[in-house]
């Protein structure tokens, strides 16, 4: 059986590896498509590929797929926000989790090599692994979405600057939002420059733009944008002050945000400092408690 088990598990290997190395070939329907009409090269926000393991498991991310195993509403709006479709996401669980099931039966098959055997209740550890590696990449891509959700809040923050400048040089509210949009750089502004032209190619007012890509991210901020934009475009609100008043509260909320983040990383860089000096008070004081208990 083990070696019945160690052939199938090595021809699946084999099988992925060659699938990642050598991807299958477009057909010819989709490669003669017309590209999709774009304002201009933009940079997209994480990239959509992922790594290795996403492109080891591709093939049983597709049977996942197809046996109907999706990603919850809420991961797949932190996907979006990291830049991971539904497919990647599936197929970086599907790797992690293979990589735990299948730890513990290659560790016993080098154990059988060297005429040794896995304990018995380790073998209990195998769907412990398998769930554990099924959950390890959502914790991953919530601390990722957190870290891009925060590089959103800066992204507003000088978005928000920007719009007041246009609005306090006579611009409207459309154009002062086109303009603030395009004078930054990052995925952040892409994100935003591209709202903004499908609103504009779709005859849509641009802040229920600005609302949907902030709803689709989880962003706060740009939800509340939109929100002041269509109050102030439709009952004629003076909204240069509010934006500035946005902008001034956002900083702040930045600035106490890192302070915060910077005093959490000081007191975890004071716990390697404590467990050292334990352990050199423990390397002076056991000799001395030695001699003690041996003299007893």
């Amino acid at each position: 059986m083990l070696a019945l088990a160690a052939g199938g598990l090595a021809g699946l290997g084999l099988w992925l590896a060659f699938d990642a190395v050598v991807p299958p070939r477009a057909s010819l329907v989709y490669a003669f498509r017309p590209a999709p009409a774009r304002p201009g090269p933009e940079p997209t926000p994480g990239g959509g590929k992922g790594g290795w393991a996403a492109r080891a498991s591709r093939p049983l991310a597709r049977l996942l797929s197809r046996a109907g195993v999706g990603v919850p509403a809420r991961m797949a709006a932190e996907g979006r926000l990291a830049g991971r479709s539904p497919a990647t996401r599936l197929a970086e669980k599907a790797t992690a989790a293979a990589v735990g099931v299948l730890a513990p039966v290659l560790a016993a098959g080098l154990l059988a090599i060297g005429g040794l055997r896995l304990p018995g209740p380790l073998w209990s550890a195998v769907p412990i692994l398998g769930v554990a590696g099924w959950l390890a990449p959502d914790l991953a891509l919530a601390a990722e979405a957190s870290r891009r959700r925060r590089d959103w809040r800066h992204a507003m923050s000088a978005f928000l600057d920007l719009t007041v400048i246009g609005l306090a040089g006579g611009a409207g509210v459309e154009q002062a939002l086109t303009h603030a949009a395009a004078g930054g750089g990052g995925p952040q502004f892409a994100g935003l420059r591209r709202a903004l032209a499908q609103a504009q190619l779709t005859a849509a007012s641009p802040w229920a733009a600005l609302g949907r890509l902030g709803e689709q991210l989880g962003v706060a901020e740009l939800v509340e944008l939109a929100a002041s934009v269509s109050l102030a475009a439709g009952e004629g609100a003076k909204i240069r002050v509010s934006l500035a008043a946005k902008a001034a509260a956002a900083r702040t909320h930045l600035l106490a945000d890192t302070d915060a983040r910077a005093q959490a990383a000081t007191e975890r860089m004071s716990l390697p400092v404590v467990v050292m000096f334990a352990g050199y008070l423990l390397f002076l004081g056991y000799p001395a408690v030695a001699a003690v208990l041996t003299g007893l």
